[in-house]
């Protein structure tokens, strides 16, 4: 059962910060602002955020890298309940907009530039090259399990020719003495022979 939930981040200016917070703090019938909403157009990249009469623009950004949600009931264990991928950033009116799909920036200071300052720069490559190399290791792979097909009849017939050992031939028994030509002897005459360690 997956109990992962799907979050978000909405980042506001500080201003819409607090028209938010008092109206999730106040008691809804008193409050000025009773309406919250948010809508995409049909790219789902760009929507209105409104509060009360009140619309700014906003962006879906996706995060540069995921971000890990959880929380707690205890304040002891932390459950997770997500990953993070996208942020919506609501603007004033007169902020532009951005011009790509993906933030720049993780969420905190240390993350600013992140693209770019910690995460390693993507190899640029031809595509004739991959499309070669690719080319070469499937027909490695291809090569390598005719072998071990090959491999592995031979495996297989060996152990068949293993289990088809021939009967081992039964060991000449020793001679053993005639009872009937040591009748003139008497039991244990081989005293010389007998256990000295009693």
């Amino acid at each position: 059962m997956n109990c992962m939930e799907e979050q978000f981040i909405l980042r506001v200016p500080p201003s819409i910060a607090e028209r938010i917070e008092r109206l999730l703090n106040e008691d809804p019938s008193s409050s000025d602002e009773k309406s919250l909403d948010l809508s995409f157009s049909e790219d789902g990249r760009s929507g209105t955020f409104m509060i009360g009469d009140d619309r700014f623009p906003a962006s879906l950004l996706d995060l540069p890298c995921v971000t890990e949600s959880y929380k707690t009931y205890d304040d002891n264990v932390l459950i997770k309940t997500a990953d993070i991928g996208q942020m919506i950033m609501v603007r004033e009116g007169n902020d532009i907009a951005p011009d790509t799909v993906e933030y720049r920036h993780g969420l905190t200071p240390p993350m600013r530039d992140a693209r770019r300052r910690r995460f390693r720069r993507e190899p640029d490559l031809n595509p004739e090259v991959v499309q070669r190399v690719e080319n070469d290791l499937w027909n490695i792979m291809r090569s390598r399990g005719a072998e071990q097909t090959a491999q592995d009849e031979d495996g297989d017939e060996n152990v068949r020719n293993a289990s088809k050992k021939p009967a081992p031939t039964p060991k000449a028994k020793a001679d053993t003495p005639d009872p009937g030509n040591n009748a003139g002897e008497a039991d244990g005459s081989d005293s010389d022979e007998s256990d000295e360690s009693i």
